[in-house]
């Protein structure tokens, strides 16, 4: 229905302003007649068909089967060698196609989508390169880390992943938001692979197996979500100290080194010293068992030289005592400055001028 003056006023609008085409009801520019339009469009398809025309029902249908069989052309879809479509009618998987030309449901009813299976992504933690005149921007949050030894280190890395091509529904339908999926994954698996080590020495000559257990810890991650991922790499960089604790790491590495110089020089002290105590210790063992076998040979000695002396005591007593009176008195006199005479007869006078201790010395006084 046209757009006419009613009650003067030009319709809903007052007069001077404009309607819902920009044009006011001034008579500049009216909206189209819908009816106009649609008749006129069914008198050039009566010209159109042969016959001069065919009754309105058939037109109709005409006209719903035109529209149907363009719909269904608009299903036909192009997938390129590094996709795969993955089909989806009413949104449920129905399955997949590989490239060329196919066909599926159009829309509303179907829907394609065609993810890249053979490209490589590079997810980049700890450190993104956002613009390359600026440099790449630290993300304290996802770089620092806690080793086993209680040490911050400060750790940057890449994770290079793809789409695996036998799985690309799982890839579509169970990730929402696939970076931020596998970058939550990687950063809780190289905290965890860290956490294993004490300090950054052990990080920095073990990179390679390090990166090896990260993808691993990944991939079995990415599995148990049903994930369609495929860890390819694990790019670590050099691991380094927070600025924030290098000067009290340098202290600790310094405090460390004097304590492995001192451990060294009382490991040098202990293998000097010990073998001459233990060389000591032999001599002195030695010694003793010396002192002790001559001890009681010398025991023995005696013990069996006073039974030798005691048979002979059973057969001549007096005379064995008598033996042993004097010898014990040679023994006990032998050093003694005294000359005892035996007098030869009773009231035998000593010459009193002999020099019986200068005799005995060899000379006169």
């Amino acid at each position: 229905m046209p757009w006419s003056g009613q009650g003067g006023g030009g319709g809903p609008w007052k007069p001077g302003s404009q309607g819902p085409w920009g044009q006011g009801p001034s008579g500049q520019q009216t909206p189209p007649d819908l009816e106009d339009l649609v008749r006129r469009s069914q008198d050039k398809l009566k010209q159109i068909m042969p016959g001069g025309g065919a009754p309105g029902g058939a037109t109709t249908a005409i006209l719903v089967l035109a529209a149907l069989a363009l719909w269904g052309l608009s299903g036909f879809y192009t997938v390129r060698p590094d996709e795969i479509g993955v089909n989806q009618v009413f949104g449920k998987y129905v399955g997949r196609t590989g490239p060329g030309l196919n066909w599926n449901w159009p829309y509303p009813v179907g829907h394609v989508v065609k993810p890249r299976v053979t490209a490589v992504n590079a997810i980049e933690i700890g450190a993104r390169i956002e613009d390359t005149r600026r440099g790449p921007r630290v993300v304290s949050n996802e770089s620092l880390m806690l080793t086993g030894g209680e040490n911050i280190v400060d750790i940057d890395f890449t994770v290079f992943w793809m789409i695996q091509p036998d799985r690309p529904q799982d890839f579509v339908f169970n990730l929402a938001r696939p970076e931020g999926t596998i970058r939550a994954v990687a950063e809780s698996a190289m905290r965890e692979v860290i956490g294993r080590n004490n300090d950054i020495g052990d990080i920095t000559s073990k990179q390679n197996q390090i990166a090896v257990e990260v993808q691993a810890l990944m991939q079995k991650a990415l599995d148990s979500y049903g994930a369609g991922v495929r860890v390819t790499q694990i790019l670590l960089r050099k691991p380094d100290v927070p600025v924030q604790v290098r000067e009290a790491l340098n202290d600790v590495n310094a405090a460390q080194q004097d304590f492995n110089r001192l451990q060294n020089e009382a490991r040098t002290y202990a293998s000097q010293v010990i073998p001459a105590a233990r060389g000591d210790e032999a001599r002195i063992l030695q010694s003793a068992e010396a002192f002790k076998q001559s001890t009681v040979a010398e025991a023995q000695g005696q013990a069996a030289r006073f039974l030798k002396v005691y048979d002979e005591y059973k057969k001549a007593p007096e005379v064995t005592r008598k033996r042993l009176y004097l010898e014990t008195m040679e023994r006990v006199l032998d050093g003694m400055d005294k000359t005892v005479l035996d007098q030869a007869g009773e009231g035998a006078p000593v010459v009193p001028y002999l020099p019986l201790p200068a005799l005995k010395s060899g000379g006169a006084k």
